[in-house]
């Protein structure tokens, strides 16, 4: 079983991880890549728990089709407790209503439930404990960037000492800034909650679902919402950082940015399901990093403010995720050659290009403002980087790489036809060419029959299966055919798929890359092996955790989840394979 079983609250602003016992192990203010007030995820002490006394079970559910967590809680004498957990996401006033605050509902379902609440919030990263400051109704905890507030109807000396008492009836906690609510909680915390319930399920009404797969899905979708950053538009790779790779790997990295590759799968993903205000956020950010590099380099990874010093260090008052350290903040990709994001950004901007749905469509002015991206990819194309996972100290000319500065000359004189500017279709499909006859000749491996890794290898890498999908080749040609093949026969363990097995920075990898197993299933499906391609779905559907999610790796010996958690690269994994494999609507009614 996995130690990732923990579920997942938010509202685009900030995210809670609650575990099945009711605890809230991580979360971090003012927004998702801020400082962590609770950290027991990574071996901390800050926490915000509560303890039933004899629980026999516990049973932890969202409601349906939203970010409402409920867990039940059970005693020997049959109490039963329901803790609800959401963080409030509605309009209010014709605006948005995403503030850094969620909502604890304690109610009772039957008997009377001993119980005992404690929250311990942390500062500077597990290096010292907030003291509470107390109020009539409140618990303030002050910090250098404002603190925040619990406020509550339950009584705050149960809270402050830590005793057992017992629940008779329901209570709430509203926590968020450090201001004065001057409502009632119990009201409040109510009145938001079905507010919030209504936005999420009008949300997911909104999605253009598949009707096979729809559950898993809609989960993932609500999933990808949490990742983004709303207030600018960026999309974070996951909700935390260090959660190593596997046991004692060291592989432990922050994923709380925005990186412009996992971002443009998530937003092409939502896209997919015709969710269209993600785009138009990223767009945002997008055509500020645009501006930011002036046709020059891009960097792989920025803040979801869009800061581009993200240096990396270690804070070493936390012991890390089951004892697994070290635990980093800010990531050293910041400052990588990486030449795939050419073609990411073109990628996701495309769509908006041609797409009528958008409030704001993007025209001349716009595309004007990308043609630097293609420049800069047809520059580089040929070029060695650290590849799209982030070589610290190994450089080559990667497939994948070449193959995304192809995407973004291609997508380039795709959205020139569209506007209408014959001299730049001809501009762009020319370059787009030559960038493609190179990879060609020098990416495919004859005595492999593959394409490899780079140029001019012959080890193979699971990212070049994303070629066929952003139609650099058909999935009919045989070089396509026999690099899945190659795959499937050395990165395959069961089900699972790795992203490479040569030595990197760290040794070899132990575990296989989550994404790169929905890549190989797509794959396998496109070039025919239809019925496997499903097995093989069903098969990582089941790895999910109790409530639908998936971290970044998993062990093919053991099925147990490691890595950052949820990851965004996996939840649309499990998106794409659905849309690509599930029955048309037309097929079944």
């Amino acid at each position: 079983m996995s130690h990732l079983n923990l579920g997942i609250i938010g509202n685009s602003t900030i995210a809670a991880l609650i575990d099945t016992d009711a605890r809230i192990n991580w979360l971090c203010l003012p927004k998702l890549d801020g400082n962590p007030i609770f950290d027991t995820l990574l071996g901390g002490e800050g926490s915000f728990g509560v303890w039933i006394e004899d629980r026999v079970s516990t049973e932890q559910t969202y409601e349906i089709n939203t970010a409402i967590l409920r867990t039940r809680l059970t005693d020997a004498d049959g109490a039963i407790l329901d803790i609800i957990d959401f963080a409030p996401y509605f309009s209010s006033r014709g605006r948005s209503f995403q503030p850094a605050s969620f909502v604890r509902q304690f109610k009772v379902i039957q008997g009377s439930p001993r119980i005992r609440i404690e929250v311990n919030a942390q500062a500077d990263w597990g290096a010292r404990t907030i003291k509470p400051k107390r109020g009539i109704h409140h618990l303030s905890y002050p910090t250098e960037d404002g603190g925040f507030r619990i406020t509550t109807n339950a009584p705050l000396s149960f809270i402050l000492s830590g005793t057992t008492f017992v629940l008779d009836s329901d209570i709430s906690f509203i926590c968020g800034p450090d201001e004065t609510v001057a409502e009632n909680v119990e009201f409040l915390a109510r009145d938001w909650m079905e507010r919030t319930a209504d936005f999420w399920r009008r949300w997911t009404r909104s999605l253009a679902v598949p009707p096979d797969w729809q559950s898993a899905v809609i989960r993932a979708a609500i999933t990808l919402k949490l990742c983004v950053y709303e207030e600018t538009g960026g999309v974070v790779a996951a909700l935390t950082t260090s959660v190593p790779e596997h046991a004692g790997s060291e592989r432990n990295w922050d994923y709380r940015f925005c990186w412009i590759r996992d971002a443009y799968f998530s937003v092409t993903a939502l896209n997919r399901l015709a969710s269209m205000e993600t785009l138009e956020h990223y767009m945002r950010f997008l055509r500020s990093v645009v501006a930011q590099a002036k046709g020059g380099h891009i960097q792989p990874v920025y803040g979801i403010g869009l800061e581009t010093d993200l240096t990396e260090e270690v804070a070493y008052n936390l012991p890390g995720y089951r004892n697994y350290g070290p635990v980093r903040k800010g990531n050293q990709a910041a400052e990588h050659i990486q030449h795939d994001v050419y073609g990411q950004i073109v990628l996701a901007a495309a769509q908006a290009f041609l797409d009528d749905r958008l409030l704001s469509k993007p025209g001349i002015a716009e595309f004007e403002q990308l043609e630097p991206v293609g420049e800069r990819a047809f520059s580089v194309h040929d070029t060695p980087d650290a590849g799209i996972w982030e070589f610290r100290t190994l450089s080559y000319v990667h497939t994948s790489s070449a193959i995304m500065c192809w995407a973004a000359c291609d997508r380039l004189s795709k959205i020139a036809d569209h506007l209408k500017i014959k001299e730049k279709v001809s501009y762009w499909s020319e370059r787009a060419e030559i960038i493609k006859k190179h990879i060609l000749a020098n990416a495919f491996n004859v005595e492999i029959n593959a394409f490899s890794a780079y140029y001019g290898g012959d080890s193979l890498d699971a990212s070049v299966l994303l070629m066929a999908e952003i139609g650099f080749i058909d999935a009919s040609d045989q070089r396509y055919i026999g690099t899945v093949e190659a795959i499937d026969r050395d990165l395959r363990e069961g089900n699972h798929i790795y992203r490479y097995k040569t030595k990197d920075d760290f040794g070899r990898p132990e575990t296989a890359f989550t994404a790169c197993t929905f890549w190989h299933i797509d794959a396998l499906y496109r070039i025919g092996r239809e019925d496997e391609a499903r097995e093989m779905f069903e098969a990582i559907l089941a790895q999910r955790n109790h409530v639908g999610l998936l971290s970044e790796d998993v062990d093919p010996k053991t099925d147990e989840l490691w890595g950052n958690f949820p990851q965004t690269y996996s939840m649309v994994g499990i998106i794409n394979s659905a849309n690509l494999m599930s029955r048309k609507w037309t097929d079944i009614l």
